[in-house]
């Protein structure tokens, strides 16, 4: 596990990568990676996040900069998602809606090396279309396949020098599951701790799924969040 800056943390991202993205809305989103990521200017993106954006910064920034193809999300359209509504009503950017809990085990599911699984949520909706159908016990599924990333991008509170993180309440959301499944996941978090400082108890995602960390400090968190939120 390196600790790096934002800029370098982002460096190797190419143009076309699958990009996993942490959060719930602007909680647990990795706002400093995110910006870093604009800087970079990779295009061409597939992102993968939970929905499409807020307000006009974090994803929403990624979007509004032309780097995005295609988003990959469960909840597309709030009430401050104009940037993602925009580029869709103009043919802009294409869009796969998947439920919320498929999200989140085609990631898992991509992590723990399982080749897809059958759920009952999507049936006999046109977000069945084109996918296997089986009935099992009498009751109707579809077969999802795994989600995978190229790149993670979460955000933790906490690292030890060997990469495990701990998440701050519900800023965990998908972060976990996100990290499996990508084959580089980049953390940002207040702070990097020696190895043994962080209860192995509380320890969320081991240190074998990280791969970069950037160290920000809790005022830069806090102030990031604030700055989304204003």
């Amino acid at each position: 596990m390196q600790v790096v800056d934002p800029e370098t943390a982002v460096a190797d991202v190419a143009d076309g990568s699958t990009v996993l993205i942490g959060g719930f809305g602007t909680a647990g989103m990795p706002f400093t990676l995110v910006d870093a990521l604009v800087r970079h200017g990779a295009r061409d993106l597939t992102v993968v996040s939970n929905n499409a954006g807020n307000g006009d910064t974090g994803l929403a920034a990624l979007l509004a900069a032309g780097q995005v193809r295609k988003m990959i999300c469960s909840f597309p359209r709030q009430p401050d998602s104009y940037v993602f509504d925009a580029l869709y009503r103009d043919g802009r950017i294409e869009l796969e809606v998947v439920p919320q809990g498929n999200l989140a085990e085609r990631m898992r599911a991509a992590g723990a090396g399982i080749g897809g699984f059958f759920t009952p949520t999507g049936y006999g909706t046109m977000l069945a279309e084109g996918k296997e159908t089986r009935t099992i016990d009498g009751r109707g599924y579809v077969l999802e396949a795994p989600l995978r990333g190229d790149v993670a991008l979460i955000a933790a509170r906490r690292a030890d020098t060997l990469g495990n993180l701990v998440f701050h309440k519900t800023a965990r959301n998908f972060g976990p599951v996100m990290a499996t499944a990508a084959t580089t996941t980049i953390a940002e978090v207040d702070d990097v701790v020696e190895a043994g400082e962080i209860d192995p108890e509380a320890v969320v995602t081991p240190g074998i799924f990280v791969d970069r960390v950037v160290a920000l400090g809790a005022e830069q968190r806090v102030a990031a969040r604030e700055a989304s939120s204003a």
